[in-house]
């Protein structure tokens, strides 16, 4: 064994000094630090002597637009079993801190700011600072720490020659995309098939989330909750503002479906006494250019539909059988109005599906005019993907006005498969085991909770789903192809039980984002020590 090697990352002390180098380098969401980022993690793990020995186990993977993920492989030549280590290292934006900006990066600095501050805060914030159980800054909890966690077990496995294999993936555009993550899952499909490794567990560690603010559970998560974004393009008849009953506006469309959208509990799944946040609107937008008395004839709105078991084709004829519902009331109402002033109504309401308007289209002009005007809308930089998707949907209805009034129903970026391993025998075992650690070791109840809420990179590996389920998504996603793609046969090639173990913090995405100490630097990475080492046979 190599016991006697120097060990960087296992005390508390030399955790912490680690997370602050991590935290210290600014790595938010499409900024050049997010580009450099992997390239200092790579410099940090190879001063590792593993790693010194084995520099070609070191993978950057491309991600586009210069990002790259990391993918670090512990091998042994003793096993084939392997663990695999997830974590993000994109951070999310810190306007919110407001004057105390500068100290966003800097623990010891943030940490000592909120101290000064804590008068200013709320009683249960300035309860965790006078405690002084925590830390402050972005990214502590949100999640550099897991990064950290796992670069100090890819020490200890090299130090100690565990016979187990493990590979540390850390990716970008986990707060956005998810682009990270996709490539990523591309690269260990194919790693996995060339070494055949037996994979027996895909472990990430984001942090324990408390439910409210004076929720002091520590959770374990055995799952992670899906999320779909149905969208919908109205698409009425212009008019004069001054005759507008001659016309149909979007915005009188989009009203209906939006209100039989938000909070809907047509869409409510529940499992192991889990359910579903409600739908509710992130996005809803004119689309016209500039102000004149036209009326608007064309707007859009993005609905966030959680799931749990749903396929998307599931969750399209739910979403269907609901616009169309909208779609009728708003029919309703507008021909009630025109026949109480004499006026002759316009056809009835449309309420179609991408596919069925990207079949249209292809029939009418032909697939080289429908694929010119994808390819424009795919190759505009100026747009981002959410953005594409409604122009394609918008420049197709534009070649199809003789379909108007109509609502396009459609799905925008990004979808996130629930997954779930609540069931798997050895991983109950497992878990069985964690909290007893936490318990007797650390004085810890661990509670058990069967889906992550929220939503990790953990959707894209162990997929369960059919392909009939992912052929609704692709048929009606207009950006599928270049622009966005999931890897469903390389998800499906990675079978093994999830968990998502972290340590404690609170406010992830705020200003007093913190972490506590003794989970992050005690409690959490004993655990994972002990879990790791469960493996090997």
């Amino acid at each position: 064994m190599m016991g006697s090697e120097i060990k960087n990352w296992q005390t508390p002390e030399q955790m912490f000094d680690l997370l602050n180098q991590l935290v210290g380098f600014d790595s938010r969401t499409g900024t050049p630090g997010e580009l450099d980022f992997p390239f200092f993690v790579k410099e940090k793990l190879q001063t590792l002597p593993y790693f010194q020995k084995n520099e070609s186990h070191l993978h950057l993977v491309d991600a586009g637009m210069g990002r790259n993920a990391l993918v670090a492989h512990y091998k042994t030549d003793a096993t084939q079993d392997t663990i695999v280590l997830i974590s993000h290292f994109d951070v999310v934006h810190t306007k919110e801190f407001g004057d105390l900006e500068d100290l966003a990066f800097d623990i010891r600095g943030m940490t000592q700011a909120v101290m000064e501050r804590k008068d200013g805060f709320s009683p249960s914030v300035k309860k965790d600072i006078d405690s002084d159980d925590y830390i402050f800054g972005r990214g502590v909890m949100d999640m550099k720490i897991g990064l950290a966690l796992h670069m100090s077990l890819m020490e200890l496995a090299g130090n100690e020659e565990w016979p187990v294999n493990l590979i540390l993936v850390t990716v970008p555009d986990e707060e956005v995309n998810s682009d990270g993550m996709r490539a990523a899952v591309k690269f260990l499909s194919g790693l996995k098939d060339a070494e055949g490794l037996d994979l027996k567990l895909i472990l990430n560690s984001e942090p324990s989330f408390s439910r409210n603010a004076e929720d002091t559970d520590y959770y374990i998560y055995t799952g992670t909750i899906g999320k779909m974004m149905p969208s919908a393009l109205f698409y009425g008849i212009g008019t004069h503002a001054g005759e507008p009953l001659q016309g149909l506006t979007s915005h009188f469309m989009s009203s209906y479906l939006t209100q039989a959208m938000e909070f809907n509990p047509d869409f409510r799944e529940e499992e192991y006494g889990e359910a579903t946040p409600p739908p509710v609107c992130p996005q809803q937008n004119d689309l016209k250019g500039d102000y004149s008395t036209q009326t608007s004839h064309h707007s859009y709105a993005l609905y966030n539909v959680f799931t749990l078991r749903r396929s998307p084709g599931e969750v399209m004829d739910i979403y269907r059988t609901v616009a169309e519902r909208a779609m009728r009331q708003c029919q309703s109402h507008y021909t009630g109005l025109c026949e109480a002033l004499g006026i002759k109504p316009l056809a009835e309401i449309r309420t179609i599906t991408f596919h069925e308007l990207a079949t249209y289209v292809r029939e009418r002009l032909g697939t080289d005019h429908y694929d010119r005007i994808i390819d424009g809308v795919f190759k505009d930089e100026t747009l981002n993907i959410r953005e594409k998707a409604i122009k394609i949907v918008d420049r197709l209805m534009d070649h199809s006005k003789a379909l108007a009034p109509a609502t396009v129903l459609f799905l925008s970026p990004s979808y996130y498969p629930a997954v779930n391993s609540s069931e798997d025998p050895a991983l109950k075992g497992k878990v069985d085991s964690i909290r007893d650690v936490f318990k007797s070791d650390h004085g810890v109840e661990a509670e058990q909770v069967h889906y992550f809420n929220g939503i990790s990179d953990l959707s894209y590996v162990n997929y369960t789903g059919s392909e009939a389920g992912w052929m609704a998504f692709k048929e009606n996603l207009p950006v599928w192809g270049e622009p966005y793609t999931i890897p469903f046969r390389e998800m499906q090639n990675l079978q093994a039980p999830v968990l998502n173990v972290g340590p404690y913090g609170k406010d992830a995405h705020k200003m007093t984002e913190r972490l506590h100490k003794d989970s992050a630097f005690i409690h959490t990475p004993d655990v994972l020590r002990k879990l790791v080492k469960s493996y090997i046979r």
